[in-house]
């Protein structure tokens, strides 16, 4: 298991080449791409030269011993504005490209929740499949999986975090089901489960091996969505590592928790993701002791 973090904040205080200098250092095996400004048109990645510029940074990673494990697609994907929607689509369809150049296995690309999920749960079911079966060739052409998200949203009176798109356990399983492809995975961001109230664990165990093949870690305090690391917040991440451990997860950890820094001076910052690395090894080493222990129960009732 490969522990991984985003580079979304350290990508844009020290650049790319020095930000893997940094993941490096602390002892990340792996980083994952922050593809969010994909939407802005004066962004590097969307000049004519992408192709080139998306392989040197792979020589760059490549060169610092990191592998890009995963990445992410700009957010939100839809507006309900048709002509922005186009531009956003065709945005997607470049980021994974990019990362499959970097050499991510899988790109997390958020469903479409423009609606209120409360109101218009079967026109986003609907408008959902449609969306990812459009973006399923070219998963296939570049040789990456298409990772779904579980999300959540404000409730209209904008005062209450709500459930959306595939944040029921349920939901999440039928929407993969219902694509039927392997070019689609979940990626099960574990802070977004805790704010609408689900129980990690069960997510963990409805999603199965077959399908839960990433993962967002992160912790928070059941009302905000604070990105910030683990064993710092409310979630019990004792719970979370034996569910991982009991369906023998083999996707890798990674990290979401680039908030934890930001409570720091800057001088800090690699101290506090020195510290990040560590809670990442301690986790790893409890999915993994607590896989042993589940391996030999197995054996034993045998």
């Amino acid at each position: 298991m490969l522990l991984s973090t985003q580079n979304h904040l350290l990508l844009d205080v020290y650049g790319f080449e020095e930000s893997l200098r940094i993941l490096k250092s602390a002892g990340y095996d792996a980083y994952d791409m922050s593809l969010f400004k994909m939407f802005e048109e004066d962004y590097e990645l969307n000049a004519a030269d992408y192709h080139q510029r998306a392989q040197e940074m792979r020589t760059m990673a490549d060169a610092a011993g990191l592998v890009c494990n995963q990445a992410h697609a700009p957010y939100g994907s839809s507006t309900g504005d048709p002509q922005e929607d186009k531009k956003r689509f065709e945005a997607i369809v470049r980021s994974m490209e990019i990362a499959a150049i970097l050499g991510a296995r899988i790109i997390v690309v958020h469903p479409k929740t423009h609606l209120s999920y409360i109101t218009e749960k079967k026109t986003l079911w609907d408008m959902n499949l449609e969306f990812y079966r459009a973006l399923a060739p070219y998963a296939k052409q570049f040789g990456i999986k298409i990772a779904l998200e579980n999300m959540w949203q404000f409730s209209d009176d904008k005062k209450r975090i709500v459930h959306c798109v595939c944040a029921r356990p349920e939901e999440f399983k039928a929407y993969l089901d219902e694509l039927d492809d392997e070019c689609f995975c979940a990626c099960l961001d574990i802070g977004h489960a805790a704010l609408v109230d689900e129980d990690i664990p069960t997510c963990i165990r409805v999603l199965g091996q077959k399908y839960l093949q990433a993962l967002h870690v992160h912790d928070v305090d059941y009302q905000r969505d604070l990105h910030t690391m683990p064993y710092t917040q409310r979630i019990n991440w004792e719970e979370v590592t034996a569910a991982l451990a009991e369906i023998n997860y083999q996707g890798d950890l990674t990290f979401e928790a680039d908030n934890f820094l930001c409570g720091f001076p800057k001088p800090l910052w690699e101290d506090a993701t020195n510290l990040v690395v560590k809670v990442g090894r301690h986790l790893i080493s409890e999915i993994e002791i607590k896989g042993r222990v589940e391996m030999r129960y197995e054996y034993n009732y045998i």
